[in-house]
């Protein structure tokens, strides 16, 4: 598997969904401490990581955080939740909803999983970065 810089954090997203790219394209702006490298479910990288963790990309075909310092892979609202808590302010204070029970956050998390492709719509293939932004991604 590629290797992950110290102090980095991958994040994993859905590389052909318009929400999960204009998400990626948030972070992006907002990552002031040049925490996160990204990169598609997709990719090889995306691949070799679902199958270290067992992840089923039926029931998880969204975000997901991967902190190689700690051998953690956290998924859904918490991934998302963990991400704002590292961005600046006012984004950070999303963190505040890690106390609400996982069960209710999924719950909303997944009804928009669920319909982010009728909502925002779906890409042929996934983003290509520009050369500005290549540096923050890992195939």
């Amino acid at each position: 598997m590629t290797e992950i810089p110290n102090n980095k954090q991958l994040i994993l997203f859905d590389g052909v969904c318009n929400l999960c790219n204009a998400s990626v394209l948030f972070v992006i702006k907002r990552d002031k401490k040049d925490k996160f490298l990204f990169a598609p479910l997709q990719s090889d990288i995306g691949k070799d990581i679902i199958k270290k963790f067992i992840i089923d990309t039926e029931k998880t075909d969204s975000i997901l955080l991967y902190n190689p310092e700690k051998g953690k892979l956290s998924h859904k609202s918490t991934a998302a939740l963990l991400v704002a808590s590292h961005l600046g302010f006012p984004t950070n204070f999303l963190s505040i909803f890690l106390i609400v029970p996982t069960f209710i956050r999924n719950w909303v998390y997944n009804y928009i999983a669920k319909n982010r492709y009728k909502w925002y719509g779906k890409k042929e293939s996934c983003m290509i970065p520009t050369p500005e932004l290549k540096a923050k991604f890992m195939d």
